[in-house]
């Protein structure tokens, strides 16, 4: 057959290379399989209508397409094995014929033959199969790509631009360095902050939450923007203290979409020193607050508290409710992780925050349940004894779920233990193969200590008689009976 012309065939790869962000083998590779599948539209079409498809699933793995970009086109070429009598003309062809061209061809050798069909034959079906397989492998190349890009990207957090909207979420485009193409990804209404405006173009720092695969879309992008590694990453930036390792941030307790539109987002930061000469609060927050301000900024005006991270959890609990000022923190159950912190009546309500904010920060922060509690009504006594209650009650449900771990190890042991007794008595397929060479020697020693097979098997079938004789007199008897 002669070559499907093709024009402009080397400009549509570079186009389309150029236009998808691919290597152009990467283009000819998905070009010549869309082709194979439009060829295989194209036969599949020749038996509409007249019988059933005749092709199963694998027909056509000895088929391929090559591409001709100095004559712009392509053949397809089918690999068939020479044979003496042939029983399918796609995957086997006569030796007689083969001779005819090749003398020294001989049974099970390989040819190749171009089968390629008339342009005018291939049909619009089959052409139309050939350009959505094209679009979809550029797509599934384009997401491989993005996958193996992103996977292990060391700097989590990237600038990303507002493309468009979908549904409630963002569509933004990323970049993952300098001169690397932009690739979409999603930012979920979840993982956006009440303060933004994401207006068409505009740019935010997000944080690149996964690359997940998902169905029928393949790998794809999420990228957030009330993750706490933000705000790790922006303090880093802006805090030489940090990046140098005088200044570690301990822990971050992050509020980005309050469950109340009357409160707004909030974030709290612990902070330690690795050196005593430097102060890790003053470090964070900069001369006049401008450092703490760069990240507030991009954040949209969240509020930020940095805190002192301290080994002694009592200081600890009372940095962490600032700004609230503490007159003491009892810590009535330390095994159970439950303080009580004594305020002043002026300053309930900011230690507990608008909504409880305040402390629900301060507890996720420190990880202690904290009360907050009127330091001048304040009855140590009567506490005392509601601590007791809940503590004997927090002991016993440890009691309990330890007893029932306990015997749930029990019954798990009990049952693997008869289930190798089982496998032991009924070996299964696998166990046998595994242990069949070993079976089969154990059974030769035994046949060779007691004798020759006849002696064995005739005791061995006079001891299963008696056995029966034994059996029906017994039960004789007790019909008897």
């Amino acid at each position: 057959m002669a070559l499907v012309l093709l024009p402009g065939l080397t400009n549509l790869i570079e186009d389309i290379s150029e236009e998808k962000k691919l290597p152009t083998q990467v283009v000819e590779a998905a070009l010549r399989e869309a082709l194979l599948k439009g060829y295989e539209r194209y036969r599949r079409t020749l038996y509409l209508g007249i019988s059933e498809d005749p092709f199963e699933e694998d027909y056509f793995s000895n088929f391929d397409v090559a591409l001709d970009l100095d004559e712009e086109g392509y053949r397809v070429l089918a690999s068939k094995i020479i044979v003496e009598d042939v029983e399918s003309e796609d995957h086997q062809i006569a030796l007689a014929e083969v001779m005819q061209v090749a003398e020294d061809a001989q049974v099970g050798d390989t040819v190749v033959l171009d089968v390629t069909p008339e342009k005018e034959d291939f049909g619009r079906m089959a052409a139309a199969t050939t350009k959505q397989v094209l679009a979809q492998k550029l797509r599934d190349h384009q997401r491989r790509m993005i996958q193996e890009e992103f996977a292990d990207l060391e700097d989590p957090v990237l600038t990303a631009r507002v493309i468009r909207f979908e549904r409630q979420s963002v569509i933004m485009a990323v970049s993952s360095g300098l001169g690397r193409p932009e690739v979409e990804a999603e930012l979920p209404r979840r993982d956006q902050l009440p303060n933004d405006n994401y207006r068409a173009n505009a740019t935010f720092k997000v944080f690149l939450k996964e690359v997940s695969e998902v169905p029928r879309r393949g790998p794809q992008l999420f990228v957030s923007r009330s993750n706490a590694g933000l705000v790790v990453y922006l303090f880093e930036n802006e805090v030489p203290e940090i990046q140098e390792g005088s200044v570690r941030i301990v822990a971050v307790a992050r509020e980005a979409n309050p469950p109340s539109r009357s409160v707004g987002p909030r974030t709290k930061v612990a902070v330690d020193s690795v050196e005593r000469e430097v102060d890790p609060v003053g470090a964070c927050i900069g001369a006049r607050g401008s450092r703490i301000q760069q990240v507030v900024n991009e954040l949209r005006g969240e509020k930020i508290d940095v805190i002192r991270w301290s080994n002694d959890p009592g200081q600890y609990i009372a940095n962490s409710l600032s700004p609230a000022r503490v007159e003491a923190v009892r810590l009535v159950d330390p095994e159970g992780q439950h303080a009580h912190v004594l305020v002043p009546p002026d300053q309930l309500s900011l230690a507990i925050g608008r909504e409880g904010q305040n402390v629900r920060l301060a507890a996720r922060l420190t990880g202690w349940k904290i009360d907050i509690k009127n330091s001048t009504e304040y009855d140590q006594a009567n506490e005392d004894a509601k601590v007791s209650e809940l503590i004997s009650l927090r002991r016993e449900e440890e009691a309990l779920q330890a007893e029932a771990e306990a015997r749930l190890q029990a019954e798990q042991a009990l049952r693997a233990e008869e289930d190798a007794r089982l496998r032991e008595l009924y070996p299964l397929p696998e166990d046998e193969e595994e242990y069949g060479t070993s079976y089969a020697d154990e059974e030769s020693a035994d046949l060779a200590e007691a004798g020759t097979e006849d002696t064995t098997a005739t005791a061995a079938a006079e001891e299963v008689d008696a056995v029966a004789e034994a059996a029906t007199d017994e039960n004789g008897e007790d019909e008897a009976r």
